[in-house]
């Protein structure tokens, strides 16, 4: 179930990003649910020391917040940069 709701959580993030960024390809949205995903699940399992079938703590699904948003906005930093270069 914790995995499930990392998994759950990431996406909505990389979704969320995706419409605040006003990213309108398609494949950069799914670039940024899967980078959101991605960085929930190992963030919370690393903060959860490593058990995902247990419960989910707070501490980590707060650290897998901060971690998909944290992310989140490197990738964006980096994408407006290669924007702005090219």
């Amino acid at each position: 179930m914790a995995l499930l709701v990392l998994i759950v959580l990431g996406a909505t993030l990389g979704w969320l990003a995706s419409i605040l960024a006003r990213t309108e390809a398609p494949g950069a949205i799914l670039r940024q649910v899967m980078l959101g995903m991605i960085a929930s699940v190992v963030a919370g399992e690393i903060a959860n020391d490593g058990t995902m079938i247990g419960s989910l703590s707070f501490l980590s699904l707060g650290v897998a917040l901060a971690a998909c948003a944290a992310v989140l906005v490197l990738y964006h930093a980096i994408a407006s940069r290669r924007r702005v270069k090219a």
